[in-house]
């Protein structure tokens, strides 16, 4: 099995696949200081659980936005599953050209995004990613990368406006029964919901435009299902877009090989 890790800056998700299904995805909150340990005793119990064995994942895939926490998850691999896992850049096989100045500058998780999307729908395609950052990432006909933009998230744009206006709520997401909203509360949902709304619908049609062309839109994210409901740009949603380029990314590229002296662990469970 593959042991594929996403580690993006509000949580990281672990997830195995057989090469026919995913047996598993588990979420954990980011913590750059969290030892690979620590994770260990985490998603050894969720494999237990799901009635699969430490023993059988043979590969491991990572991608991460998030520099400080790639040792403990690198030390995870190796320490616990006894796999050198691979690492999601720039520098690899993506099968498509990563048409920007400074390719490793790129998130591995808006070039997973490009690489999934492009394999499920064919381009020119708009990515729209609702994480910590809302990203939008255009894909070319040939599937190649060639730039995006990147805006506020949704969450970090509700903290800041509870964090900066004294009299203001943290409030939770939610799609409002208007636009006019009665009260704070209302009001201030009103104003992300649809707000974000007009972001995407806006940045999709000026992207469209300077392209020149329409582009097919596909969304992941945990909160594109919601978004979807206040309009109908986000035509295709993908909750597990990022986990499947993560998936396909290190079926184009060889393993790496474990270093000489370490031993897999569980070879006689």
């Amino acid at each position: 099995m593959l042991l594929v890790i996403d580690a993006g800056n509000t949580n990281i998700v672990f997830a195995v696949h057989d090469n026919t299904t995913w047996r598993g995805i588990w979420r954990i909150a980011t913590d750059a200081q969290r030892t690979s340990d620590e994770y260990a005793v985490w998603l050894l119990a969720l494999l237990k659980h799901g009635r699969l064995k430490a023993a059988e994942v043979t590969r491991a895939v990572i991608g991460t936005v998030v520099p400080a926490s790639l040792y403990h998850l690198r030390r995870l691999c190796r320490d616990w599953f006894g796999v050198e896992p691979l690492i999601a850049r720039s520098a690899l096989d993506w099968g498509f050209a990563i048409d920007v100045p400074r390719p490793e500058e790129v998130g591995a998780d808006r070039l997973v995004n490009a690489l999934a999307a492009h394999h499920r729908f064919r381009g020119p395609l708009i990515v729209v990613d609702f994480g910590t950052a809302t990203t939008f990432d255009v894909v070319g006909e040939d599937g190649s990368y060639r730039g995006g933009v990147i805006a506020p998230g949704i969450n970090l744009s509700i903290e800041a406006l509870h964090q900066a206006a004294a009299r203001l709520p943290r409030i939770g997401i939610g799609r409002p029964s208007g636009v006019i909203g009665r009260s704070t509360v209302p009001a201030m949902q009103s104003g992300i919901f649809w707000g974000y709304v007009g972001l995407v619908e806006g940045l999709v049609a000026r992207i469209s435009a300077e392209f020149g062309q329409n582009l097919k839109v596909v969304a992941t994210g945990g909160l594109a299902p919601l978004f979807a409901e206040g309009t109908p740009v986000l035509a295709h949603i993908e909750p597990e877009l990022t986990l499947d380029g993560l998936r396909m990314l290190a079926a184009r590229n060889p393993a790496p090989t474990l270093a000489p002296g370490r031993i897999r662990p569980f070879e006689n469970d």
